[in-house]
């Protein structure tokens, strides 16, 4: 799985620009399927739902305001993710207004929440399709609710940029689906090879938590383990409606991990690890994490309760490599620090600047955005052929970094390639295009700190 994942991956030289060792990198909310088969039953069955809601999409005059939906938990267990989103959503929808907007059109932002569970997400998203006018782009998506509702939403004939890492779509195709971010198990084995060749780890314990997206992670962490050469002293599943891990810390510290691979939101990652520390004589055991905890909610709640300091020592993660410098970062920095206070209030903002759903999502935006006025047309069923022609370019294509400088090439009558701040795209035929992966670190202040890159020879070796 892992050697055509890495063939569809981004190009590697072109990535690695923005892996400037101490500069500010990028969260996500990308996830995989607690249970495939399952999974796969509810895409089958959902495909064909909610077809009076069809064709609610944008189809609107010069000057209606286009819409587009933040679908993703705003409560319940992963409650940060829906914020990170809204952050993307509208720093890019603000910065394409203030460029213009797209054929007479100006952009705003709706929340959907989905509170992390498929019996809420399909009456939300079937509320959105009811409520909303002139949708023109649906974002977010993560392993919580994706099986359950990009199958309404394609029927629906909406484009969507997910953050899901669930590996069955990266082999059913949905016409309006698009995703910037790796399938889970990718991340899995760059977790063992950071614990292999970075740090050198021989012993290591997992310790997610008991929500789907997180989940998914252990199967294939097990694999890798086993594949490297590691050895799995202990697997914990940490219940997120639970206040302490007494039995979950005892365990794994009996267990005499070098290293825990974990994945918990909300307050429980905290929690654990307080009571880690409590019963190792104050001392924290190692952890690597999934591209999930670069988070601002995340890093306030852990950082508090083991110490920042503590934390910036013990603590690594996988995440995509993205730029760090430049016209695109530039412009990407722009948008979304003009949001601090608007939207959330935890934590350093910065960090959204290395969070994968602020990144990617941003990208998907501009691409939709770009393909919209490629297409002369902000209807869905008529833009989205146009937006792997934005992203992957075409042979004499002027490259562009930012929405205002994509619009201005093509109203001069240029073809472009978009390129932002998460790099170039290749999508492969289910509209799948991710990248290389880095090591990410936080400094002493919460902000994100690039210490490498992850050779592709080593994801292969531990895949």
């Amino acid at each position: 799985m892992i050697h055509q994942y890495l063939q569809r991956s981004r190009s590697a030289g072109d990535r690695r620009r923005g892996a400037v060792p101490g500069s500010t990198s990028r969260l996500k909310g990308a996830r995989v399927p607690f249970a495939a088969a399952s999974a796969a039953a509810a895409i089958s069955l959902l495909a064909v739902a909610n077809p009076a809601t069809a064709n609610v999409t944008a189809k609107s005059g010069s000057g209606a305001t286009l819409t587009v939906a933040d679908v993703a938990p705003f409560t319940g267990i992963d409650a940060a993710l829906g914020p990170t989103y809204l952050v993307s959503c509208d720093g890019a929808t603000n910065a394409i207004n203030s460029a213009g907007g797209v054929l007479g059109h100006q952009f705003k932002c709706k929340a959907v929440d989905t509170r992390g569970d498929p019996a809420d997400a399909v009456p939300a998203v079937r509320q959105m399709y009811a409520s909303t006018s002139n949708l023109a782009l649906v974002i977010g998506l993560t392993s919580d609710e994706a099986a359950s509702v990009v199958p309404i939403i394609n029927s629906n004939k909406t484009v969507m940029f997910g953050m899901t890492g669930q590996s069955e779509f990266d082999h059913t195709h949905f016409p309006y689906f698009y995703r910037l971010v790796p399938p889970d198990l990718a991340e899995s084995y760059a977790m063992v090879a950071i614990a292999k060749y970075d740090y050198h780890y021989k012993r290591v314990a997992l310790a997610f938590g008991n929500d789907i997206g997180s989940q998914t992670f252990v199967t294939p962490a097990i694999q890798s383990l086993k594949k490297a050469g590691l050895k799995l002293v202990d697997n914990e599943t940490l219940d997120l409606s639970a206040t302490t891990f007494r039995t979950e810390a005892s365990k794994i510290i009996a267990s005499h991990p070098d290293v825990i691979f974990t994945e918990a939101l909300g307050p429980t990652e905290a929690a654990f690890l307080t009571e880690l520390k409590q019963q190792n004589g104050g001392k924290v055991i190692p952890v690597v994490g999934t591209s999930a905890t670069i988070s601002p909610d995340w890093y306030k709640s852990v950082s508090a309760a083991v110490g920042a300091s503590t934390l910036s020592s013990n603590y690594a993660a996988d995440n995509l490599v993205v730029e760090t410098s430049g016209p695109a970062y530039q412009g990407f920095a722009k948008a979304i620090l003009a949001e601090k206070g608007k939207v959330g209030n935890t934590g350093n903002f910065s960090t959204y600047l290395s969070a994968p759903g602020a990144v990617h999502l941003y990208d998907g935006i501009n691409l939709a955005a770009l393909a919209m006025i490629e297409a002369k047309g902000t209807s869905p069923s008529v833009y989205r052929n146009f937006i792997t022609k934005i992203g992957d370019g075409v042979p004499g294509a002027v490259v562009v970094h930012t929405f205002a400088a994509g619009a201005a090439a093509l109203k001069a009558g240029k073809q472009i390639r978009y390129e932002g701040p998460g790099g170039p795209t290749n999508f492969d035929s289910y509209h799948d295009s991710t990248g290389i992966f880095q090591i990410d670190k936080y400094g002493s202040s919460g902000q994100v700190v690039v210490s490498g890159n992850i050779p592709t020879t080593q994801l292969r070796a531990v895949s």
